[in-house]
């Protein structure tokens, strides 16, 4: 049933329901029984459509609406809500009738948690007799440009053209893309790359000196970081109009949030320089999916690997559709990526039973889970940690944990599944989105209470943990 997504086709062309029931060659009738989702679309209609609409099939019938739902699932299970009649099918409906407005909501209710954030970090500050902060958390366009990666498949054509033009135009050799970098820039833009050292930069890893034509970057970077950001930064230069038109088509509602889609863009750039898509893609396929390889043959990092591996979707060459979630020590999802229905908490913490959470009891190693959602959804993935740049004595490295993963039905074109039972659901690992939002409640690990579950406590009976519900105990 891809009604709504025909109706909305047809809407953005400016199409009638008779002019697109005649090139469809049905009655307009029927097509209205279709965009309300009262007959299914056959395969024969959605070719026809793909001509019509030039569409990436594939992409079209996925289920675009999953990830929003689930954004919407989060924000009706606050308490906030708890009086108001909002059902699950209400807000399914909303995200696949109207995204819009659903996606609408879901900013409004940021910004709602930000607002209140914010009131409650003022008045803890007040009460410990401190100074007031200055306003503004800066969280949602974090957020919004996160949904606009997703909205473009984090796929940019433009972006991934720009990268192979210049590897023609500066003769990139693999292996050598630092100094090509640099003699190109200096050659065809009176640039220089220097290495400066860390007193010099300071906190920063990367600066651009517009007065003496210099790229600085830190001693601290290894070569794959050092790579990354002279071609991040040529990306900043050499096509911030490319940038700032694929901005502006973002629709994003900020400045701030522009800048960091513009700088977003600059470093999907720069992975794109490192590891061509035609070259990484085919050696990804061959060496299936082996990131510690990869590295060696692309001079990348296992973070910069990865990242790239979720923007292998070009249409007719694409790779298997990942996910990616970076998180610190603390539990904070600083960077993620959902590919293939796998939805992220966009308001909490992620769920404890995910191995990315286990890979810093063991740093460097490569950690691997076969876990499943409530809804019997089954994903494999890998986890490690990395270390990023630091800046000395006082400013120690910064550790995170990545995992890549994808349904388990891709799991055996990747070698870290080689050996284990894929066949075997049973012994997955029950994961939820998050405590708040998850319906399994015998889970030992549990931070919170659910929230759509009233909790009647028996204090004779304890747990592993206090959240712990036995059918007695839960509503």
């Amino acid at each position: 049933m891809l009604g709504h997504k025909v109706r909305r086709l047809r809407r953005d062309a400016n199409m009638t329901q008779s002019d697109l029931a005649e090139r469809l060659g049905i009655s307009p009738s029927y097509l209205n029984l279709i965009e309300h989702n009262q007959r299914a679309l056959t395969v024969a209609l959605l070719l026809k459509l793909g001509q019509i609409f030039d569409l990436d099939l594939h992409s079209f019938a996925e289920d675009e609406e999953g990830r929003l739902a689930a954004a919407l699932r989060e924000v009706f299970s606050d308490p906030l809500f708890a009086a108001s009649d909002v059902k699950p099918a209400d807000w399914r409906e909303m995200s696949a009738s109207t995204p819009a407005l659903a996606q609408a909501v879901v900013q409004l209710y940021q910004a709602y948690r930000e607002a209140r954030d914010d009131v409650q970090a003022l008045a803890e500050r007040v009460a410990d007799g401190e100074k007031l902060p200055t306003a503004g958390g800066g969280g949602f366009p974090v957020e919004e440009v996160t949904d606009a990666i997703h909205a473009q498949g984090n796929y940019f054509p433009a972006i991934e053209a720009a990268a192979e033009a210049l590897w023609g135009a500066a003769g990139l050799q693999q292996g050598q893309i630092l100094p090509g970098l640099a003699a190109w820039l200096d050659r065809e833009m009176n640039l220089r790359v220097r290495v400066m050292p860390q007193e010099v930069l300071g906190r920063a890893i990367r600066r651009y000196d517009r007065h003496s034509r210099r790229i600085m970057v830190s001693e601290m970077l290894t070569q794959a970081g050092r790579t990354f950001q002279v071609a991040a930064q040529l990306a900043l230069i050499r096509h911030r109009e490319l940038l700032d038109e694929l901005a502006e088509a973002a629709a994003l509602s900020s400045p701030e949030a522009k800048r960091l889609f513009r700088i977003t863009l600059a470093n999907t750039f720069a992975g794109a320089v490192m590891m061509p898509y035609a070259p990484f893609l085919k050696a990804a396929q061959q060496l299936r999916y082996d990131i510690e390889i990869l590295m060696s043959r692309f001079g990348a990092s296992f973070e910069q690997v990865s990242h790239r591996l979720t923007m292998l979707n070009r249409p007719g060459a694409k790779g298997i559709p990942f996910f990616l979630m970076r998180v610190d020590k603390a539990g904070n999802v600083s960077k993620r990526y959902s590919a293939a229905g796998m939805n992220f908490a966009r308001f909490g913490g992620a769920c404890p039973r995910l191995a990315v959470h286990d890979a810093f009891r063991s740093p460097g190693t490569v950690l691997t889970q076969v876990a499943r959602m409530p809804d019997g959804t089954t994903y494999f993935s890998l986890a490690r940690t990395v270390t990023k740049a630091g800046g000395g004595y006082r400013n120690p490295p910064q550790q995170f944990a990545i995992a890549l993963g994808c349904e388990v039905a891709h799991a055996g074109q990747l070698v870290y599944a080689d050996g284990l039972d894929l066949g075997n659901l049973d012994a997955a690992v029950p994961i939820g989105l998050t405590c708040r939002l998850c319906e399994r409640l015998d889970c030992s690990q549990r931070a919170f209470p659910p929230l759509n579950h009233r909790l009647n406590f028996d204090e004779n009976v304890r747990g592993l943990s206090a959240y712990v519900l036995t059918p007695s105990q839960a509503d």
